[in-house]
């Protein structure tokens, strides 16, 4: 068993057949099914139950798949290692973002971070904050840029200043009122648009307050609810750092002074895992 064989099951178990596997992996098919049936060899055991049309694993090839995950990140980490040594500050960043982080990582920080070190690239992975953390533990990306609320454990965080929620409409639904706050009575009567990944914080926020809101719209990127407000359809519930991704003259902001609707932007990275040189530069970027 070596390290590319099990990089090469991991790769069959995620795509679900050696042929989606060996496309991905770049390699033909007949030496790839090959290695798999060494490794069932070796390994005195059945890992795949081999169907029709999808591989799925047995119990022992679960077993594995979790090992090899931590074999293959450990390999990986002592390879960035080393090479630091070697190196010095150039390379590829593998970074997760989520949607609603995009206007504060360019406006705060990659510019700076660029022109410090420009032989650094990115290799960008766009997700929610859950998909990410799934990346991050199976290796695929080096940091995530992620919002509150999540487990924290088993990461190292670092967090940006904590943010509210802002109300982005047009007069139609907030032009009644020249405060720059807004109250979640004042949202009842209007169809709400906002991110599937609030929901929770959000309908907590009401049944707080004894209050039930009239939601028009869920979705999965904060950026959508901010395009149909901008279209007229309703009130968009986003983070107010997501504003400037779509400016509008015609769009309204009221802050909702609410502390359960308060969230953080954060970065993270895998306490168990060597962080490259580049990636704790970037780390220290984030900090400042």
């Amino acid at each position: 068993m070596n390290i590319k064989q099990l990089q090469y099951f991991l790769t069959v178990a995620e795509a679900g057949s050696i042929t989606a596997a060996a496309k991905r992996l770049h390699i033909s098919q007949p030496p790839l099914s090959n290695q798999m049936q060494l490794l069932e060899k070796e390994l005195g055991t059945k890992l795949f139950e081999r169907g029709s049309r999808k591989i799925t694993l047995t119990y022992a090839g679960q077993i594995l798949y979790h090992r090899a995950q931590t074999i293959v990140d450990l390999s990986s980490a002592a390879i960035r290692e080393i090479t630091d040594l070697g190196t010095g500050l150039q390379g590829t960043i593998h970074l997760g973002t989520i949607s609603s982080c995009g206007v504060v990582l360019l406006d705060r920080h990659l510019k700076h971070f660029h022109n410090q070190y420009p032989d650094v690239n990115f290799e960008l992975y766009e997700g929610n904050t859950f998909q990410l953390l799934e990346k991050l533990k199976m290796g695929t990306i080096e940091i995530a840029i992620v919002r509150t609320p999540f487990h924290e454990e088993g990461f190292h965080c670092v967090y940006l200043e904590e943010e509210p929620m802002v109300a982005v409409g047009t007069k139609e639904y907030l032009g009644n009122s020249t405060d720059d706050k807004i109250g979640l009575e004042q949202l009842t009567d209007v169809p709400l648009i906002y991110y599937r990944r609030f929901e929770n914080l959000l309908m907590n926020s009401f049944r707080d307050a004894s209050l039930v809101p009239k939601v028009y719209c869920k979705n999965d990127d904060a950026r959508t609810s901010l395009m149909w407000a901008a279209a007229g359809l309703g009130v968009a519930i986003i983070p107010r750092s997501i504003t400037p991704a779509i400016p509008d003259p015609n769009l309204i902001n009221k802050i909702i002074d609410v502390p359960t609707l308060y969230t953080k932007i954060a970065a993270i990275y895998r306490k168990d895992l060597y962080l490259s040189n580049i990636g704790q530069r970037f780390i220290q970027m984030f900090e400042s």
